[in-house]
């Protein structure tokens, strides 16, 4: 057996000279639906346990003959998908995974089956989702991706992404469309042989020609997605004005110091352009976990999945004090969450995901003011549990808040709707879990991240022009609390206080028996509004709430209003209720949403307060509603 390994990583990439499956033993329709059963079908992506000995945290790569069957499904509709959209009887897409063990096999099935489809394949093999998307943006032939990966699930769960040359995910209608295909074509005996013979129908010659390219693929995607950055952090398609603004905040880095620790996890970002292009700008970067599957903690990048990074940190500013930050991302490297060392405590810190946003959002709505002091419309794009204060940051820059429904691919899209109705969208993304869309970007990136965090630091005052953060204390009307020596505590002093239920808290995941959602909901509505009665003296006299409005999110709208009317379809939207002072400005809310990517119910509540008794209060009281209404 002729094994052949991925040259930069020494990675088996598989054998095309043998078949996916055997002949010899028969899938049978009923272990495929089995198989089926439990995976998660969302716009946001698909996802299950695809190790073959079932174990979420295993580090087998192989997977089970149905998964394959699994596997090949998802390409053939793709195949199907792409060549509908684009019109072209052999389109092109960029295939890619991230470092799952699992991630091989599925490409082994999905490649065989693009190229039995007459699909033209770049395989980039392990690449970081915003590298893979960016690519797929800038490449003229490319006309759309799928990309292997479970995002922030645990290691032994995979699945896939798909997009089209926007560069970012698909929709909610096109995701639906999908899903329904794939159901189709996994129904009967007959669909189930045609995709074991597409998979086994591959000439090998074929499959070997896409493996040799894969390392010249990537090159390409580092290049374009290098590319891709420069716009994205300056701000300007414009290369002339691109290379003054780099050459300026390289300038600020080198004479100040800057140092990040980038714990990688054995991410697909180890292989990714992070630390050249830092170093390129004149940051210290101390990498760890960077080798690809060197995974040594949970993936999902939130509480104690940072606290080696915290801990390097702190070691690394005792060594050099120009060491100020830390970041980790998720498996595919489409999100990540930050530690920054607070001098003030004299240890290092970990900033909770809605603060990351916050910061972001700060530091670009500035950099519009920096660059034009008189912008036009402006507005930014969050998902329906990103904090209020985002709405009350915003407000100080003439800036509109706009909310979709959780999901990537809404805000994005809601973004595009509102360019096209005139407003200038710099920043957008999902404040829940701290990822940043930074325009022309269409998907989360830790790299833009850091870099929003970065200028606000680095551009400060000079020669009478306010830098980033001045900017910002003067139209919050908060110059009390600036310094010239700031540092990032200083930043996060000035940000409204609010707290925020974390999504990944235990606290925030609910168990529900109720498999409608909108049943569950009305039954919500129908509770809150007699326990509004009883607790209503209770809630004025602790927390000045006064009176209450409810939005349900669906897609790109928000529809203020109670009952079935304000929803439609599966009604799996999110619910929220807007609570408000006295004065009728809001105080707190309380939300809820089924995950379109896990087996759970989420809740949240925001409170304005420093209280953290207000919000443990409110979010006991939600919970307790929606049980109630659970068990009705």
């Amino acid at each position: 057996m002729a094994v052949y390994k991925d040259i930069e990583t020494g990675f088996h990439l598989g054998d095309p000279d043998i078949k996916p499956f055997n002949l010899s033993k028969n899938i049978e329709l009923e272990d495929v639906q089995k198989a089926l059963k439990p995976m998660i079908l969302s716009a946001s992506g698909w996802r299950k346990v695809f190790t073959a000995d079932g174990d979420e945290e295993s580090l087998s790569p192989e997977i089970s003959p149905e998964d394959k069957v699994l596997s090949s499904a998802m390409a053939k509709v793709f195949s199907d998908f792409v060549k509908k959209e684009t019109k072209k009887a052999n389109p092109e897409i960029i295939l890619s995974q991230d470092s799952r063990h699992t991630g091989t096999a599925i490409a082994d099935v999905m490649l065989r089956v693009f190229i039995s489809e007459g699909i033209k394949v770049q395989y980039l093999f392990i690449s970081a989702a915003p590298e893979t998307f960016c690519y797929t943006k800038l490449s003229p032939q490319a006309d759309g991706f799928a990309y292997i990966s479970a995002s922030h699930n645990p290691i032994g769960h995979n699945g896939v992404k798909f997009g089209l040359s926007t560069g970012g995910v698909i929709d909610g209608s096109q995701a639906k469309e999908l899903i329904a295909d794939f159901k189709s074509v996994l129904s009967t005996a007959e669909s189930i042989t045609n995709l074991v013979s597409l998979a086994n129908s591959t000439n090998s010659g074929d499959i070997l020609s896409v493996l040799n390219n894969i390392n010249n693929n990537r090159l390409m995607a580092k290049k374009a997605y290098t590319t891709f950055t420069n716009e994205i952090i300056a701000g300007s398609t414009d290369t002339t004005e691109q290379s003054k603004f780099l050459s300026l905040l390289k300038t600020k880095i080198e004479k100040n110091g800057f140092g990040i620790v980038a714990e990688f996890n054995g991410s697909a970002r180890t292989l990714s352009i992070d630390s050249d292009y830092l170093n390129s700008l004149g940051v210290k970067v101390k990498r760890v976990n960077d080798n690809p599957r060197e995974i040594t903690h949970r993936i999902v990048p939130e509480g104690r999945s940072l606290n080696l990074c915290k801990e390097i940190l702190e070691d690394m500013y005792k060594k050099d004090p120009v060491f100020a930050l830390g970041y980790v991302p998720d498996n595919d490297g489409d999100r990540g969450n930050v530690v920054f060392f607070n001098t003030e405590l004299g240890e290092a810190q970990i900033i909770e995901a809605q603060t990351v946003f916050a910061i972001s959002v700060l530091s670009e709505l500035a950099s519009i003011h920096y660059n034009n002091p008189n912008p036009g419309k402006v507005a930014v794009c969050v998902n329906g549990p990103t904090s209020m204060r985002i709405d009350e940051m915003s407000k100080y820059f003439n800036a509109e808040t706009f909310r979709a429904e959780v999901g990537e691919a809404n805000v994005v899209n809601l973004a595009v709707k509102k360019r096209n109705e005139g407003y200038t969208v710099r920043i957008l993304g999902e404040g829940s879990n701290g990822g940043n869309i930074t325009h022309p970007a269409a998907v989360r990136d830790p790299l833009n991240t850091i870099s929003a965090i970065m200028k606000l630091l680095m551009l400060t005052s000079e020669n009478g022009k306010p830098g980033l953060f001045e900017l910002w204390c003067q139209k919050s009307n908060q110059m009390y609390k600036y310094r010239d020596k700031f540092t990032l505590a200083d930043v996060i002093k000035t940000i409204p206080e609010y707290i925020t239920t974390s999504a990944y808290e235990d606290r925030a995941i609910l168990t529900i028996k109720s498999e409608s959602h909108g049943i569950l909901k009305r039954n919500y509505e129908k509770v809150f509004l007699e326990e509004w009665e009883k607790k209503k003296s209770e809630l004025f006299t602790k927390y000045n709430i006064a009176s209450w409005v409810e939005i349900n999110t669906e897609g790109l709208n928000e529809v203020e209003g109670m009952g079935p009317e304000t929803r439609t379809g599966q009604e799996t939207g999110g619910l929220k209720i807007i609570l408000k002072n006295s004065v009728g400005e809001n105080s707190a809310y309380l939300w809820m949403r089924g995950s379109g990517t896990e087996p759970v119910f989420r809740v949240m509540v925001d409170s304005k307060s420093h209280d953290k008794s207000k919000e443990e209060f409110l979010l006991d009281w939600h919970t307790k509603m929606i049980n109630i209404a659970d068990s009705m």
